[in-house]
């Protein structure tokens, strides 16, 4: 694929098909004010809205520099190999019914396929959308109405579907779009390559990416290193969190991830800020437009209303995003106690009542008080009455005063209005012309705020790629556990046992444990049976449990905390290690956290320390503190065999992994291997 700087900024275009959709890529190039020269491609129309038409691409002028292809997929195919053999600089390939329809006709993949070859080293987008408006520099190959307009800065936004792009160009929120980009199937040019091509723009903030999959995993890592570079952030509304990677699970650590866990942690790996929805999107590209990425969680707010007040902090908590309101300081009571008098109670967030409502100079002092912390953003609640049944000039106040406090704190602020409909797109210019982030929705905006905390630079180490693994086997618990004692991994002594064979003596001391070999999840099938003092009571265990072969082992009895150590090989995202509660309790609890591979030992502590359990690893109520050190030992441990064998192997999973004052011992252990989808053994 060629440079894509003149298929987004050409001097010359062509539109060649017409029907509505060539006339449309006109008049919407047209509408925006494209300075350029604009050709129609027709075999029998002399014009398409208002251009002279060319019978062919061989009788155009010259070899135009974007060109917009609107005629049925076979068509494409050959105009692609027309259009690339005269030395064009790009094309929009916008017919369907290529690889995304290869269920309903068999033909699709080999003509996407063909139609790459055609393109070579042309640059083409799609085929099966929209193309791209490029508002920069007035231009696009769009072939219906949109709703951006020319900016002289602004943020990308790249999208796999055509209608959400339009959707957000539609947007009132106060977001200046630069470049709104659809990649369609994505055959030659991915989204990680238009990601990569605007970023380079100096006049691009920041990226909003729409992803249904990620694609080739080494090339959007490539573009998350190179918007880390250049100190752009990158926002992702991932879907598919409910679809289900693996429909039949024998582990838990499957069952507990799927794939958007895998995903989570790979856009989290990669510095991205992962969002839920599309209005929290728009918003967290608000606040990296305007500020930047934000250092921080911790945040000041202020509302005049203590409704307001409350209904933001409770809001923050339910979301659970790790928004902190820190109780206010020395510094700041006084300044805000000179202000406000004795008839408030101080307090984050607050509420300074209207005392002070239209007084610029009380107003700004008391938004000044507020920030003089060690905080994050300053966030000041503020809804303007709608302008077309009443008159919201009181409230320009706000803008006014905390303009005010921004330059004297120099402290990031934010107004925030609680619905969308109470800030217009006017006044959220005003307010960014003051130097300020004008927010809109309040559960939109608390999330964005968390994301925009969340934005950091890429992992430089290149995630572990996995395979796809069909067909696999489960090796059992003794064969699995001799395998991971080979890397250092701390498990009881065992010994496997036919029905009626037990020795006299054990190669260690009662009390043991008896498992059935070859289940999957023992305990819920009446496969485990613990603390069993001598050869009486273990040969009666091993008559109830009826077995063709056991495991025996011996019983670690000073346990602390049970964990789950998993790892699942995704080949869309990579190898995903995941930390969990353990034992019986995982899928209750379901208190996990996921990294994508490979790992290290800070790595491993800060993800434990955001499980719930976490308190129970360093003492609670007076008991000891796990052996954390061990812990790690035992999780790298993991990490070496899965990668040593990841021709082989698909999931490994520790369940439970008990840790005790002095070791980290993996109880029950589960391997799973099998074949690569093409069938070559892995």
């Amino acid at each position: 694929m060629g440079d894509l700087h003149r298929l987004f900024s050409p001097q010359t275009v062509a539109v060649i098909g017409g029907g509505i959709w060539g006339r449309s890529v006109i008049q919407q190039c047209q509408k925006l004010g494209f300075a350029g020269m604009l050709y129609a491609v027709h075999p029998k129309a002399k014009a398409l809205a208002g251009v002279p038409a060319y019978r062919s691409v061989a009788d155009l002028p010259v070899a135009p520099d974007a060109s917009f292809i609107a005629v049925n997929r076979d068509a494409t195919i050959d105009i692609v190999r027309q259009l690339s053999n005269r030395g064009a600089g790009g094309a929009v390939c916008f017919a369907s019914g290529f690889l995304e329809a290869e269920k309903e006709n068999a033909k699709g993949a080999a003509l996407q396929e063909a139609l790459i070859n055609a393109a070579g080293k042309m640059p083409i987008i799609g085929p099966n959308c929209y193309g791209f408006v490029n508002y920069l520099d007035r231009f696009c190959l769009w072939p219906d109405q949109h709703g951006g307009r020319p900016v002289e800065r602004g943020v990308a936004i790249v999208t796999q579907s055509s209608n959400i792009m339009i959707n957000l160009t539609m947007q009132q929120r106060g977001l200046p779009i630069a470049y709104a980009l659809t990649a369609g199937n994505q055959a030659q040019t991915s989204l990680a390559d238009l990601g990569r091509a605007v970023l380079g723009d100096p006049r691009v903030t920041a990226l909003g990416l729409h992803i249904e999959g990620i694609g080739e995993l080494a090339d959007f890592e490539d573009l998350a290193r190179y918007a880390s570079a250049c100190k752009k952030g990158i926002v992702a509304l991932k879907v598919g969190r409910t679809a289900q990677a693996q429909q039949a699970t024998i582990s838990h650590t499957a069952s507990l991830t799927g794939s958007d866990a895998s995903a989570d942690a790979l856009l989290s790996r990669l510095g991205i800020a992962r969002v839920d929805g599309l209005a929290e999107m728009i918003e967290t590209l608000k606040i990296l437009h305007y500020h930047g990425p934000l250092a921080g969680k911790r945040l000041v707010l202020a509302s005049c209303s203590g409704g307001e007040a409350s209904l933001l902090a409770d809001t923050s908590e339910i979301q659970g995003k790790g928004l902190i309101f820190p109780p206010l300081i020395k510094t700041q009571k006084e300044g805000l106690r000179a202000v406000l008098g004795d008839m408030v109670a101080l307090a984050n967030p607050l509420d300074y009542h209207t005392y002070i409502w239209g007084n610029l100079a009380g107003m700004a002092d008391a938004y000044s008080a507020l920030l003089k912390a060690p905080i994050d953003l300053g966030v000041i609640v503020v809804d303007f009455p709608r302008s077309d049944r009443c008159d919201p000039e009181a409230w320009e106040c706000v803008i006014v005063a905390a303009k005010i406090a921004r330059q004297k704190t120099s402290k990031p602020i934010a107004l925030l209005a609680s619905l969308a409909e109470n800030m217009s797109e006017s006044q959220a210019a005003r307010i960014a012309a003051a130097g300020l982030i004008p927010l809109s929705g309040i559960e939109e905006s608390l999330g964005a705020i968390a994301a925009a905390a969340s934005v950091h630079p890429a992992h430089h180490v290149p995630v572990i790629a996995a395979p796809n693994v069909t067909g696999a086997t489960m090796l059992d618990e003794a064969a699995s556990k001799a395998l991971l004692r080979l890397y250092g991994l701390d498990l009881p002594q065992n010994l496997v046992v036919e029905r009626q064979a037990l020795p006299d003596t054990l190669p260690f001391d009662y009390p043991v444990v008896l498992k059935a070999m070859g289940q999957a999840h023992k305990s819920e099938m009446g496969g485990v049976k613990l603390g069993l003092a001598d050869r009486a009571e273990l040969k009666a265990a091993m008559a109830e449990m009826d077995q063709p072969v056991y495991l025996i082992e011996e019983m670690v009895e000073d346990g602390l905390v049970e964990l789950l150590v998993g790892v699942v090989a995704d080949p869309a995202h990579g190898y995903l290690l995941t930390l969990a509660a353990g034992g019986v309790l995982t899928e209750i609890l379901k208190d996990s956290v996921s990294l994508s591979l490979p790992i290290g030992e800070a790595d491993i502590l800060t993800a434990l320390e955001k499980l719930r359990i976490a308190p129970l690893l360093t003492g609670y109520r007076g008991k000891p503190a796990a052996d954390t050190a061990e812990l790690v030992t035992a999780v790298l441990a993991v990490q070496d065999c899965v990668l040593d064998n990841r021709a082989r192997f698909s999931e490994v999973e520790l369940n439970p992994l008990i840790l005790t004052p002095t070791r980290a011992v993996a109880v029950d252990a589960l391997i799973k291997t099998g074949e690569k989808s093409h069938g070559q053994s892995i």
